[in-house]
């Protein structure tokens, strides 16, 4: 992966911050909409995110003050087949995202619109600037979302209130979503990347596998039923218990000390 010095010119910039891979949309010209590059690239620095005990977050973000514009529609002019195959790359970054064992925190500076909101939402975590702006943009133009965008609507917001967006198209702040605990931490403008780093960060000093083994319990809860989901609580705890964090976290704990997982982690050899 990129050094953090490295800038590169392409649809999605991949950099090193520490323990945190950051994610960067950067095509000006379209306020960084999405394309099959930006689908293949990114599913493929998650795949190697998972495998590098290095990093231990992600931050998913756009250049230029802006998100993500949504998807290109020059793209959807192809072929029926041509526009299944993108919708496959999408939701395999969407997948990607949801499947990966840490976490990622999209940080959104003015408009994530259409795919654009998907994809935020899509993230475990959203940090986002006063002045940001959502809006479901399909229906404007006679489509659909796609990007599990009404599944994760469907689980953060009330009935109505998802009908309202999703049919209507029109814009929502990032103040009112905040209020709604659909964005988790609202910031100054032009700090939203700042702010999800220093979150990222945080969690990358953490217990890397217990963090994977909690994502995917919330991940379940929304699924399972309580039998289900104690079932699974139970065998995760079972492979928690067991692991080198967790007597590096409850040592540490007694003993009235700072715990190390990152020590931890190297001296049990240990992935999640």
């Amino acid at each position: 992966m990129a050094d953090p010095a490295t800038s590169l010119a392409s649809p999605l910039d991949t950099r090193r911050h520490g323990g945190v891979l950051v994610l960067t949309m950067n095509d000006p010209a379209t306020r960084n909409a999405l394309s099959p590059t930006v689908f293949a690239a990114g599913t493929r620095a998650l795949a190697e995110a998972a495998d590098d005990d290095g990093i231990g977050a992600v931050v998913l973000t756009g250049a230029n003050g802006a998100f993500c514009s949504g998807g290109d529609l020059r793209l959807l002019a192809g072929a029926p087949s041509d526009i299944t195959a993108l919708l496959d790359s999408f939701h395999g970054f969407v997948r990607a995202i949801r499947a990966l064992p840490l976490p990622v925190i999209a940080a959104v500076e003015g408009s994530a619109a259409g795919a654009g909101f998907s994809l935020a939402l899509g993230c475990d975590l959203l940090v986002a600037s006063r002045e940001a702006s959502f809006l479901m943009a399909y229906i404007k133009v006679g489509l659909t979302p796609d990007g599990g965008a009404t599944a994760f609507l469907a689980r953060a917001l009330p009935r109505a209130l998802q009908t309202e967006i999703v049919l209507t198209g029109a814009p929502v702040s990032a103040e009112r979503l905040h209020g709604l605990g659909v964005v988790n931490r609202l910031v100054e403008p032009g700090t939203a990347c700042e702010a999800a780093l220093a979150w990222a960060a945080a969690f990358a000093a953490g217990p890397r596998a217990a963090l994977g083994r909690a994502k995917r319990l919330v991940e379940a809860a929304g699924s399972n039923d309580l039998e289900g989901q104690l079932d699974l609580e139970a065998a995760l705890f079972s492979q928690a218990i067991a692991h080198g964090e967790a007597r590096e976290g409850m040592t540490a704990f007694l003993h009235k000390r700072s715990p190390d997982f990152a020590a931890a982690r190297g001296r049990m050899g240990q992935k999640i």
